[in-house]
């Protein structure tokens, strides 16, 4: 398996906000930086009324997919090497990418 590229939806154990080993979760390559580094965001099968959740649906994945219709969290961001990364899901087309990276701007604006 080579790096994942943005856009990329990936599975990997997904750290906790405590630190603890977390369970099996997938996540959206936001950015793939030089070196061995990404950026993701967690995606979630629960709904969210935060205003950040970015809906995730079927229809919004160029290749592969995930069980069920799910919700992008760009408030929930982290930094991994690709080495913890379990396997590739699937793509989300373009558009999508695109609206996580904008609510990703928008928490700093």
């Amino acid at each position: 398996m080579g790096k994942p590229v943005a856009g990329e939806v990936v599975v990997l154990p997904f750290p906790q906000t405590n630190l603890q080993a977390g369970k099996r979760r997938p996540a959206l390559v936001v950015a793939d930086l030089a070196g061995d580094d990404l950026i993701l965001c967690q995606i979630t099968s629960q709904s969210h009324s935060d205003g950040y959740s970015v809906p995730l649906a079927m229809a919004d994945f160029e290749r592969g997919r995930l069980a069920v219709d799910s919700f992008i969290r760009p408030n929930r961001l982290f930094t991994v090497e690709p080495s913890v990364i379990l396997y590739m899901a699937g793509r989300v087309k373009d558009y999508k990418l695109r609206e996580t990276r904008a609510k990703i701007r928008d928490l700093f604006t």
